[in-house]
């Protein structure tokens, strides 16, 4: 006998659980693009139902919502990224009916990260993107120009996306933060909204976060000596906490400043006070972190966050990581604006992702929005960069026990990158790009 007997819908009702329901919903949804094996249909409820027995406690009753989101991982987690599609456009065309009644409700549950993600898969497989080979063909058409467009249409959109949510809550909103792992494109995403807001007569008030930075001596190390920016704690927030409070009461605050050269901190240096109608800006690698914002009220807060969910299989079949895209992004970033070697890069991202994990990915089911950065022309941007450079660390690290994690690191981007058509001419790629932030050109000043 299964585990799962019973199950919450929408209203609240508890029903009796039914499996059927679930291979029916995957078999219309593989109808729909071509697919009649029933069979398959059944494994698949299979699968989902052995997770979703594994994920589901003793004493609780799932929800249709967890179930269906489970279908699509499933679906998604087997190859049927078509069939995935078609689920996805069921469950939206009968949540639009929710929407009306349910409006901003129904935003909020839409931006989960899951939800996002397969939207964006959505939009890889309508523009013919969601392979490397499907990647490749366009490329070799001549569509990379026309691949740029794509993609900063719907990054753009997103943003704007963003910006009218905090226009709706105009009054109420108080602090609207930008926050993701590092080389996420936070910088150029704050910078766009806050033209977008102050387009729409809204007053901003930027937050240089980084100015709250406990001196360098104080910060922790990885094993290899390198100091950690990472973490939050390297952040006074007390004193961030304490002088957002502060703000919102109307009162005048005195900002410390950093000097990265030297790496101290000077406190009480710039005095501050922001209108009744201000919203404070503020793009932080923590900003979801919980004791950076506690004290807060959570009703004057907009908590946006920007991940490159790029939804592409690459040459193994699997998808390409995201966090592969951003050391890349760093190392480009790095290397151009800080003149920072980006070997160093690669051997110090493993303390970065750890952070990542302990410290941002926790939060990300707080956020408000979540904005897909993820480019699929900067894999051929960075194969005709890095590429080379890659296969050169792959063989640098294969024998070094020490480096397991750059070795684990270069060999996976190197092989992603040599199946990638790599693009050496950038004339495409506009000056107010999200990839300009990273490897030079940009119409924005960092």
């Amino acid at each position: 006998m299964p585990q799962i007997q019973q199950v919450i819908k929408r209203t609240g009702a508890v029903v009796p659980f039914n499996q059927e329901r679930i291979t029916n919903a995957i078999y219309r949804a593989a109808v729909a693009v071509g697919g009649r094996d029933r069979a398959l249909a059944e494994r698949l409820a299979n699968e989902v139902v052995a997770q979703l027995e594994r994920e589901t406690p003793p004493d609780e009753i799932p929800t249709v919502e967890g179930i269906q989101d489970i279908v699509e991982r499933v679906l998604i987690k087997n190859g049927y990224a078509s069939t995935a599609k078609a689920y996805i456009l069921y469950r939206d065309e009968r949540a639009r009916r929710r929407q009306e009644r349910a409006h901003r409700e129904a935003q909020v549950q839409q931006n989960i990260p899951w939800r996002k993600i397969y939207e964006v898969l959505n939009w890889a497989i309508d523009h013919r993107v969601s392979t490397v080979q499907q990647l490749n063909a366009r490329i070799e058409r001549g569509e990379f120009a026309e691949i740029v467009r794509e993609a900063d249409r719907a990054y753009n959109e997103d943003v704007t996306c963003a910006a009218e949510m905090i226009r709706e809550r105009r009054g109420e909103i108080r602090i609207a933060i930008v926050a993701g792992p590092s080389s996420s494109g936070k910088t150029t995403t704050t910078i766009k909204l806050s033209h977008l807001l102050t387009s729409m007569g809204l007053q901003l008030v930027p937050l240089t976060v980084d100015d709250y930075f406990y001196d360098l001596e104080n910060h922790p190390k990885d094993e290899f000596g390198d100091y950690d920016y990472e973490t939050p704690q390297a952040l006074d927030l007390a004193l961030i906490n304490e002088h957002l409070q502060q703000l919102i009461a109307g009162e005048q605050v005195l900002l410390p400043h950093y000097d990265f050269k030297t790496g101290r901190r000077t406190l009480e240096q710039t005095p501050l006070r922001i209108g009744p109608n201000d919203i404070i800006l503020i793009d932080s690698l923590h900003g979801l972190h919980k004791p950076m914002l506690e004290g807060v009220s959570p009703d004057s807060l907009f908590k946006l966050y920007i991940e490159p969910l790029l939804q592409m299989r690459g040459p193994n079949g699997e998808y390409v990581r995201w966090t592969d895209l951003r050391l890349m992004r760093r190392m480009e970033r790095d290397a151009t604006h800080r003149a920072y070697d980006p070997q160093r890069t690669l051997e110090h991202w493993h303390y970065v992702r750890s952070s990542e994990m302990r410290n941002i990915v926790p939060y990300v089911n707080t956020c408000d929005y979540v904005v897909n950065s993820g480019l699929p022309y900067e894999l051929p941007v960075m194969g005709a960069r890095l590429g080379e450079q890659f296969r050169r660390w792959e063989e640098l690290y294969r024998d070094d026990p020490l480096r397991l994690d750059a070795y684990t690191r270069a060999r996976r981007i190197s092989t992603l990158l040599e199946a990638v058509v790599p693009v050496e001419d950038e004339s495409a790629i506009p000056p107010d790009s999200l990839l300009r932030e990273f490897i030079g050109g940009s119409s924005y000043t960092y």
